[in-house]
């Protein structure tokens, strides 16, 4: 007879947990406070941006003369075995394994297929409990399981139910081990070290700056912020952190990157990547993240810069606001002096009672020292620019050009030639900006004019006349740093000449 019992939370998978854990426990000999222990020894990580970390363990292990079997426990659960090195003085490895099948209720219960458990339930409105012995026969999508003569399938409603087994199955470990067979040539205590890739521990920079629009300074405070998810605990490691990714595919430029720096920092580099050490031994805990202070500078030259960057040929239905950044520079002689790793920079600002509010966030890439940085907060409340194309006119030009020929050949000879002419076309065009600013007090606004190199065959344009004088940024960008009055509008014109 088939029966479907409604019992066991979780298909039996949850609710064996409890029972399960704890019988692996006691197999072991271990108490509570043993399980707290790490069998790791003198523990060093190197963590990488790319989610991945070399783990350096250095172990004291009594070695027999000959062939030994030897365990690491407690190496991440995530491990790359094909990446592991191992080396204890006068030996030779003969194999090594990474036993990854760990002691959980899901495996207990796919252990013990074709095994013979205790069901023991729970009367919910007696309290009364009953056991019976059941053969657990599957575990794909649901325990099956066989009570007598009848086959039951395990249903997750939440009603109490808990497995009881016999024995912990075979080849279960509680934590992640590493084994390794070994020839030895003589017989001792010695260091044996272990040194692996590991994905699942990774690190990030964080920032945070408190701007002082009045003084133009702006306070940082830097923070690396560790996470692991190996499924293993670190204990009291020696951490180092590289600001790069060794496997290639490294960060780009970040868009508030005005100028790549030029100094040097002075930090210890291996290859092309700059090193962080953690100045303390810390302990990273499996699912956990950590953050450790790495920056800490006050009075960085800072200042507030509203822009707006406008389309050639723009002729917008309505003003849009200009954006916000907070600008300052990595360089020595400007305070602050350091290479700063990728990550978040949030700012904040204080307001009138003296609290620091949150007024944005941008991410950079890894930044030399001596770089420039305009780093993008929001879009401005009280600040809009509105750009029209006030007038085009097109110019004729003195002489035609003759821009394109070609000839039809048959057999070797010209049968046929035709020629095109084209005018050469220049245009004279002038754009009028409007700036409006609705505080109470005057702004500056940097006006960036893109789009006028078109084509190489477009090159040749002019500025004929502009309200207040720009700078060139590059061949394709111009810029105004345009006055606003407060309470006011500013207006100001630019007359182009161009073949476009």
């Amino acid at each position: 007879m088939i029966r479907f019992t409604r019992n066991l939370k979780g298909f039996g998978l949850a609710a064996v947990g409890a029972s399960a854990l704890a019988l692996g426990s006691q197999a072991a000999g271990q108490s509570v406070s043993d399980r707290d222990e790490t069998a790791q020894g003198d523990v060093a990580v190197t963590i990488y941006n790319n989610n991945l970390a070399l783990v350096q363990d250095v172990r004291q292990i009594n070695i027999r003369q000959g062939e030994s079997k030897i365990e690491f426990p407690d190496v991440s659960a995530q491990i790359r075995p094909e990446t592991l090195s191992f080396f204890a003085a006068d030996t030779t490895i003969a194999e090594q394994n990474f036993d990854f099948d760990l002691l959980t209720p899901v495996k207990m219960m796919e252990k013990a297929i074709g095994q013979t458990v205790t069901l023991v339930r729970t009367n919910p409105a007696t309290g009364r409990e009953t056991t019976e012995r059941a053969k657990v026969l599957s575990t794909a999508g649901g325990v099956v399981v066989q009570i007598g003569d009848r086959i039951e399938v395990l249903r997750d409603d939440g009603l109490p139910v808990r497995v009881v087994f016999d024995r912990v199955p075979p080849n279960l470990r509680a934590r992640p081990t590493l084994s390794v067979n070994l020839l030895s040539s003589r017989s001792g205590t010695r260091p044996a070290s272990i040194r692996y890739l590991t994905p699942g521990l990774g690190w990030s920079a964080d920032y945070v700056a408190l701007f002082d629009d009045q003084r133009g300074t702006t306070d940082m405070q830097g923070w690396v912020t560790l996470t692991n998810n190996t499924g293993t605990t670190f204990h009291d490691a020696d951490t180092l952190l590289v600001a790069g990714n060794p496997s290639g595919g490294g960060r780009r430029m970040s868009r508030g990157m005005l100028t790549p720096g030029t100094e040097n920092s002075g930090r210890e580099q291996v290859g092309d990547f700059y090193l962080y050490p953690i100045s303390a031994r810390t302990t990273i805990a499996n699912a956990q993240t950590k953050q450790v202070s790495f920056l800490d500078v006050q009075g960085v030259p800072a200042r507030k810069v509203y822009r707006r960057e406008v389309g050639w040929l723009a002729n917008e239905r309505a003003p849009t606001p200009a954006t916000t950044e907070i600008s300052f520079s990595t360089s020595r002689d400007q305070g602050l002096g350091d290479a700063l790793p990728a990550g978040t920079v949030r700012f904040y600002q204080r307001d009138q009672q003296g609290t620091p509010q949150f007024i944005g966030e941008s991410g950079i890439g890894h930044t030399p020292m001596g770089s420039e940085l305009s780093l993008r907060t929001g879009e401005a409340f009280d600040i809009y620019i509105q750009a029209e194309t006030e007038k085009r006119e097109e110019i004729t030009a003195a002489e035609w050009e003759r821009s394109a020929r070609y000839r039809v050949l048959r057999d070797g000879e010209v049968v046929e030639q035709i020629d095109v002419e084209r005018p050469k076309k220049f245009y004279r065009t002038t754009i009028r900006y409007t700036l409006t600013n609705a505080k109470s007090t005057a702004v500056e606004v940097d006006l960036v004019q893109s789009g006028l190199m078109r084509s190489w065959w477009a090159s040749d344009y002019r500025i004929v006349s502009e309200d207040i004088a720009g700078m060139q940024i590059n061949a394709d960008r111009r810029k105004w740093i345009v006055p606003v009055p407060a309470e006011g509008e500013r207006v100001i014109r630019v007359t182009y000449e161009s073949r476009y």
